[in-house]
């Protein structure tokens, strides 16, 4: 049973990060940072947004029996004073116990220069990119009278099919970003740093120290299931079912209404031996829900050999005198 239910429901709606009210059916933009993209002597002054509604359910921690909203406060270790925020200093553990403290001051001597730059270092082909490397997307738009210096800009590295490599200081960090424009717009991904990518071979245990040997067989028949599921990437099929499955739980429980939770069980591990009846049984499966089709090879390739030619196209292209 839900408590106080005469309380006002559940909130349904989630906090959309980065963006204003809705007008109708769209967001009003609403920019979070300004400045230039720099390179060379070109510079365009932008205005930087959030690419990303964040839908997550904000939830409370309550005490059971009576629903009291439970409170957290800073209180000194091993006593239960509590410390005023401005008496609460940064500081750095060398040693259990032993701490180096860091002044506001110092930290902030330190900080980056806040420029109002996105300075371009170079441009790469963006396949080259690992996506590991990708963080936070934002959109970027033109300030007001730069409207035809970004529609320059954006057109110039669509055509290239290139994305600029880039530096900014965006909230007190030194960001590193890709920049790449797509259909007219410019977007600009944050990335890690490469020091910041852990390489495979630096984890210990993450494969086997003897690499199993997997017959030509399987590899086929792993192959063909791949290719049997292949299809266009199109990010509307896919939905944060936990997210919709909490929701309908609030609902049900603001309402009254009685919860029978499900017992999870995890799937188990396929067997060596058992591995090709595991495929062979996945593929009829795939066939049958298509119509015992399978996706031909022939057109992935005529594909992927038609998108090779366009690069190469591309690369071919004489380069300006004012590129050079």
């Amino acid at each position: 049973m839900a408590q106080d239910r005469d309380r006002a429901g559940p909130r349904r709606r989630p906090v959309e990060s980065g963006w204003d009210n809705r007008v109708g059916e769209r967001l009003m933009a609403r920019a979070i940072w300004s400045g230039t993209i720099s390179f060379g002597l070109l510079n365009v002054p932008v205005k930087l947004y959030s690419a990303v509604a964040r839908r997550g359910i904000a939830l409370r921690e309550i005490r059971r029996s009576d629903s009291a909203r439970i409170r957290h406060r800073r209180v000194a270790e091993g006593t239960d004073e509590e410390v005023a925020y401005e008496n609460i200093v940064k500081a750095y553990e060398v040693s259990p116990g032993r701490y180096v403290p860091l002044g506001k001051e110092e930290l902030a001597a330190l900080a980056p220069e806040k420029t109002r730059a996105i300075e371009v270092q170079d441009f790469v082909d963006l396949g080259e990119i690992d996506p590991m490397y990708f963080d936070s997307p934002y959109y970027v738009g033109p300030a007001e009278g730069a409207e035809k210096a970004y529609s320059l800009l954006a057109r110039a590295m669509e055509s290239s099919g290139k994305a600029a490599i880039a530096r900014f200081v965006f909230r007190n960090k030194e960001h590193l970003a890709a920049l790449r424009s797509s259909g007219g717009v410019l977007t600009l991904t944050t990335m890690r740093f490469a020091d910041e990518v852990v390489p495979p071979d630096e984890l210990d245990g993450l494969l086997p120290g003897r690499k199993p040997k997997v017959g030509k067989r399987e590899r086929e028949m792993a192959e063909q299931l791949i290719d049997s599921l292949s299809t266009e990437f199109k990010p509307e099929r896919y939905r944060d079912e936990y997210r919709e499955e909490l929701l309908e739980l609030i609902e049900r429980k603001a309402e009254g209404k009685e919860v029978v939770t499900p017992k999870a069980e995890a799937p188990k591990a396929t067997e060596a031996p058992d591995l090709m009846a595991a495929l062979e049984e996945s593929i009829a499966a795939v066939q049958g829900k298509r119509g015992g089709r399978a996706k031909p090879k022939a057109k992935a390739k005529a594909k992927a050999k038609k998108t090779a030619a366009s690069k190469a196209k591309r690369g071919s292209r004489p380069r300006s005198k004012s590129a050079q």
